[in-house]
Parts: C-alpha cells; structure tokens; sequence
C-alpha cells in the first residue's frame, strides 16, 4: 500500500512540475513548429528549382545508384531532340536558307528535319511536336499584298483559325519550342514581313514558346540590318545555333557574358511586371503592343510556371502594364530618331545595291554587271542579225540595226513585280534612289566595253558576217529596256547626253510610276512608257506596284508623256485571260497620254517561274494579237495598223500624222537625231525639236499587210530544231 501512495504522490508531482513549468513547455512546442515550417519554406522552392518545372531545359540531373551490386548511371534527360525546319518559299530563298540551316544543325550532331510547308498537315502533326522536344523553326516569306507563298497558305489558314477557334483553347501547343526568321522588303511598307509577324503572335497565342526573339529579313539593302537578306539570315543563324547549344545543355536562359569560374551569372527571375505584361500581351490589343512587348522564352516559361494561363489582369496591375508600354514607346521613338539621325549622319556610305547573291544570279544569267548598280547583256538579236537571221520588231518598225544595238540599263532596281518579268525578279525592287550611285561616264564605258567583249565572242562562228561584226564593234542604239526602271537613276540625264554624244540613239522604257522624273527627261530618241493594263485593278493584279498610289501616278506618267515632243510610245503586253478584253479602257488611256506610237506584243512565256504563275495558255496567238490590234484600232480615228513583226508577235499602231503622203515613216533618221540632240544641248535646250523632224521612211517589207509579215528580205528565216528557249530581248 506504502509502495501504491509513493507511486501516486510522484504521478501527481510529475503534473504539478509541469502545470508550474507550463509557459516554458508552450515556449519549446511553438519554436519548434516554427522552426519546422521555416524549413519547409526555405527548402521546397530551391528543391522545385533544382528538379524543374516541367521544362526539359530545367530536368534533374541524373544520380547513380547501385543496382546489384554495381554502380550504374541513370540515362541522361535529352532536352532537345532535334530541329525540323519548316519552309514557306515563293522564289526558293527560304528553301535555300533551310537547307544551309539543317547542314549546321547537324554539325552539331543533332538530327535535322526540312519540311516545306505545303506537304505538312499541321490539323495531324503539330501537336506531336509538343511533346517530342524537337526545336521547330520556321523560315517564312511573305508574298504580294502580305499574303503567304502558296506552299504556306494552308499552313497559315490553319493556324489562324485555330487562334480564333475555342474548341482549339489557348494552351493547344503548350511545350511546343520554335523560332521564327521572316523573309521580306522593308519597300513595302503595309506589308513587311507580315507573314512571319503572324506565324510567331498565332504560335505563342497557344502557348508554344519561343526559344528566341523573332528575327525580320530584309530583302532592301538599303534598310537592311546586316547589308542584305543572307546577311540577315546568317547573323540570325549564328544566334540561333548559339542557342540551340545552350537548350542542349539545359540551360533555361542564354549566358549574361558575365559567367566567372564556368558559373553563370544569369538572372533567372522575372519581375511581376513582367509577368503582368505577357498576359496583356496576349490579348493584342494593337499591333504597336505587339512590335514593343515580344517575349522571351523565359519570360513565357515563368507564366507558365504561375500556373494560370488565362489573360486576366488585375485592375491594381493596369497601371503598371500602360506604364510600361508608355515607356516602349518612347523608347521606341528615340531609338527611330535615333537611327534617322545616324542615317542623315551617313548619307556618304550608303550601300550598293548589287549583293554578292544577286550578283552571282545576275551573271548566271549572262549579266555583265556594271559597278555597283548598272548592266549590260546581248540581245539575242543582236546575235540572229550578226548571221543574217534576221532583226528585233525594233528593225522592222524603226529602222534600229539590231546587230549595232546595246541592251544596257543604269538602273537594276525596278518599282514593279510584273508576272511576266522575263528576269524571273532576281533584280532589287525600291521606289527611290537609296543606294550608293556609281556616275555615268564610268557606267557607259564599261557597257561599252563589255558589249564589244562580247561580240568579240563572235569572231570565226559559222554563219557571222564580217561586215556586220565589224560594224556591231561600235554601237550605235542603246536599248535601256534590259531589266530595272532606267529613270530611277538620279543622273539619267546626263547618261542620255553621253549616249548622244558618241552617236548613241537612245530607246528608253518606263514602268509609269516616276511622273516627275518623265517631266524632267531630257529628250530622248524614243520615249517608251509600259500599258500592261488600263484599270486600276487588272494592273495592280499584273505589274505589282510597290507605290500606294500606283494608279494615280500611272496616269501621271501618262499624261506627263503628251508634254514630251519627242517620239512617243505606249508598249502593250498581252497576257491572255488578264488584260486583253479591256479595249475602251486602253481607247481611254491612249487619248490621255496622245502618244506617238502603240507597240501591241503578245506576253513572251519565260518558262516555269516560282514568281509568277503564268503559263503558255497565257501567250496569246498572233492571229489573236492581230485581232485585237484592228478591234482597238476602230476605237482610235487617229491610228492606224502600220507594221508588223510577225516573228516577235507584235504590231504597231501608228498615229495618222507619221503617214506622209500616203506613206508611212515610222522610221527614224538617226543622223538627223543626233544633230538635233546637238543643237538643243548647244543653245541649252532652247531650240526645240519635235518628233517630225527626225522621220525615216518605212520600206514596204515592214508593213502590216505585205507578204514578208515584217521579216527583212535582206536575211534569211532560220527555223531551229530542237530549239532550246531563249528568252534574252528587248
């Protein structure tokens, strides 16, 4: 019993001490919980950090472990699969561009896929690619009026729709990588690069993420980044491939440059605001947003680590977003101050506009390129009148020596994308002069010499008549119709007065974009101006302007041709099922310019063409060519059906004025030109000529009706077996 009451008595000691001791006893309870949840806050996180949030780039390195008895490596996470390159391409650039991507990318030892665009399903594959850690880069031209290329087209619609489809939800392409090079010419100004700026905004509006900032391609020299589109592309590859390196390692952001010791410096937070700001973003409320708030793939990931993708913001966030954007902007403005004053600053070291690209395509087609932007070439012509095979419709209507004449421009730049363009446009396109200008005693002697070089090719081939070689050593016309807008070329003028000089005739072709520059010309022996078509829609369908008021200047330069008093040409192309049934619209035209002359030729096919989808049903017969020049002859009282070249498959229509007597002389005294030229540079330009003044008349071989069909009976008709196409001409 004594043993039960000791037991007792301790029992209630041991309550006693600790109700006594109870605040302390509380005291260690609370410090040790507390102790405990701070351990858990400070270590999940890093923990998160250390095994990653789901990115491949941020995976957990591997451990070893012992698996009986041995020590084995677990296999190492693979953060990058590979790269398939998707392409979109009208003239072959992108395809060009992806292949020489994929050769780098497999020197990496990576795997490396090129897709064109149209043989891909994006309804069936693209979603693989969310999962499959492939890297999905996509080379994308944008085509006339900010269009796709026709092998991107579907792509593109499908992509769009799938933004705008609910069904789709906007995290459809979540863990899909990508980077976006745009291939396009700043010239046209609405619609830069359009294409790649919608593939990169549809993207990541489903949640794929950039590895890289979308990179804009330039095809103007003048405005280029780097001095030319390949130039673009190669500084955009290099980074791409530098990043591509950093993804394979893992690492989830690409090096500072401050790295010491082999450990990066790199920040790998981003602030609320940035996270605040890729939500608005994705809303897009306007397209100046969109240019100053593109993301970076870490930005992208850190949203997705917040966990909601839904583009809410928060009201008390509003201000913080307009702050930043307000902030873009101005710096945005700075910055085009800022290269507009470097610009001005840097007038003198402007670019030339032949690149080493263009330069290569341009000899591979038998340019003799001149300076910087200047060419010449020989006509084929030229070489069928060296062995009396006859000449160009030139020879027929106008008395030219086509065997004498020099296809030459100034200018290879141009203000049109014509689908008929016989130069496939491997020629720069721009709507003023903003490259480095080469003068034109410089431009004229080496075309020249160039065009003596080449026929000096000619000596000893069988059937060249020596007569006619020797006489083809000095020029005497200059066709400036070989490809680009010769009146660009701000010292037109005086390269017109060189050619006079040496007894050069001058024959010049304008597209009818340059009003002004018509205006100031100074007389030329025939002024050309190209009619491809006579309303404001079939011509911006066929010629493809670059100016916003192309109609309004085509008119312009029509009625800037019934000031000059020289001869005056309107050129017609026919191209079957575009501009052929449009006769009282040309009627109209022809009485507003009042030109001297209408050449009417049927379109001359150039073979397949990724530029231009003509075909041979687009080549109109010359019975129809015929038909359609007396049908609109009808509408004109003041014209008449003069020649005809049956061989070029074109007439002309000459004005009733050039019928002398009952005869015509559409032909040129080239003799008389030049004397005239002479006195009204001597008197400077006060005494005058007009196109009366220098005629020639027209033998009857050359006329429409006469059994030759307008073939010179001086040489002889050859027909070619075989015949390999050649489609070099004025």
């Amino acid at each position: 019993l004594d043993v039960s009451m000791d037991s007792q008595n301790y029992f209630y000691t041991c309550l006693l001490s600790l109700w006594l001791h109870r605040f302390y006893i509380y005291s260690s309870v609370a410090l040790g919980i507390g102790i405990w949840i701070c351990i858990q806050f400070f270590t999940k996180p890093r923990k998160k950090d250390e095994n990653g949030n789901g990115s491949p780039a941020a995976a957990e390195v591997p451990e070893n472990k012992l698996v009986n008895g041995y020590v084995t490596s677990k296999a190492k996470e693979v953060y990058v699969a590979g790269v398939k390159i998707f392409y979109g391409s009208q003239t072959g650039t992108a395809k060009r561009f992806a292949k020489d991507l994929a050769e780098a990318v497999i020197s990496l030892n990576l795997s490396a896929e090129v897709i064109n665009m149209g043989d891909y399903d994006p309804d069936d594959s693209l979603t693989e690619e969310t999962t499959s850690r492939n890297i999905c880069v996509f080379l994308v031209a944008t085509y006339t009026d900010g269009q796709p290329t026709e092998t991107a087209a579907w792509f593109c619609k499908w992509l769009e729709e799938a933004v705008n489809d609910f069904r789709f939800g906007k995290t459809y392409l979540r863990g899909l990588r990508y980077a976006v090079f745009g291939l396009g010419n700043s010239v046209y100004v609405d619609h830069y690069n359009t294409v790649g700026r919608n593939i990169d905004r549809w993207l990541w509006m489903l949640s794929a993420s950039r590895i890289m900032t979308r990179t804009q391609g330039d095809c103007n020299v003048a405005q280029s980044k780097h001095g030319s589109i390949e130039a673009d592309f190669e500084a955009w590859k290099t980074k791409f491939l530098s990043r591509l390196q950093a993804l394979c390692k893992g690492e989830r952001k690409s090096c500072s440059g401050k790295c010491k010791k082999g450990k990066c410096k790199s920040q790998g937070k981003q602030s609320k605001e940035s996270l605040d700001h890729e939500h608005g973003t994705l809303e897009y409320v306007n397209t100046e947003a969109e240019e100053f708030f593109e993301t970076t793939s870490e930005e992208e990931s850190d949203v997705e680590k917040a966990g909601d993708t839904n583009s809410i913001i928060d009201v008390e966030d509003l201000g913080k977003i307009m702050s930043h954007m307000k902030k873009a902007k101005e710096g945005g403005d700075r910055a085009g101050w800022s290269r507009e004053s470097a610009g001005r600053k840097d007038e003198g070291e402007k670019r030339e506009m032949i690149t080493a690209a263009l330069r290569e395509a341009l000899t591979k087609q038998g340019y003799k390129l001149i300076g910087s932007h200047s060419g010449v070439k020989l006509c084929r012509w030229t070489k069928s009148m060296l062995r009396g095979r006859g000449g160009c419709y030139k020879h027929t209507f106008y008395g030219i020596e086509s065997h004498r004449c020099m296809e030459a421009t100034p200018s290879l730049a141009c203000a049109n994308k014509c689908v008929f363009c016989w130069r496939h446009h491997t020629n720069p396109v721009g709507t003023e002069w903003r490259w480095k200008m080469d003068q034109p005693e410089m431009i004229l002697q080496e075309a020249i010499e160039n065009h003596q070089n080449m026929i000096k090719q000619f000596k000893g081939v069988s059937g060249v008549k020596a007569d006619r070689f020797e006489e083809a050593m000095t020029a005497k016309h200059c066709a400036l119709s070989l490809v680009g807008e010769p009146i660009m070329y701000p010292e037109i003028n005086r390269f017109l007065k060189l050619l006079h000089q040496q007894n050069i005739s001058s024959f010049l072709v304008t597209n009818a974009q340059f009003p002004e520059e018509i205006r100031n010309l100074e007389p030329v022996t025939q002024l050309y101006v190209s009619v491809d078509a006579s309303t404001k829609e079939s011509l911006k369908k066929i010629d493809r302007p670059l100016f916003k008021d192309f109609w309004q200047r085509f008119l312009d330069s029509l009625m800037a041709l019934s000031e000059k008093q020289q001869r005056t040409v309107y050129r017609l192309t026919l191209v079957k099922a575009w501009n052929v049934d449009e006769l009282k619209a040309y009627a109209e035209l022809v009485s507003l310019g009042k030109p001297d002359f209408i050449e009417v030729k049927g379109v001359t096919y150039c073979g397949e063409s990724a530029a231009s989808n003509l075909t041979m049903a687009n080549v109109p017969w010359h019975e129809e060519v015929v038909h359609f020049v007396q049908e609109l002859a009808d509408l004109l009282p003041d014209y008449e059906v003069a020649c005809e070249h049956e061989h070029s498959n074109c007439l002309l229509l000459a004005h009733r004025k050039f019928k002398i007597d009952g005869e015509w002389c559409t032909w040129i005294d080239y003799d008389r030109f030049q004397e005239l030229a002479r006195d009204y540079e001597r008197s400077g330009g006060a005494k005058t000529f007009t196109a009366a003044d220098y005629v020639a008349k027209t033998p009857h071989w050359a006329l429409f009706g006469s059994r030759e069909r307008g073939f010179d009976p001086l040489d002889i008709r050859y027909q070619r077996k075989n015949k390999t196409k050649d489609v070099s001409g004025c």
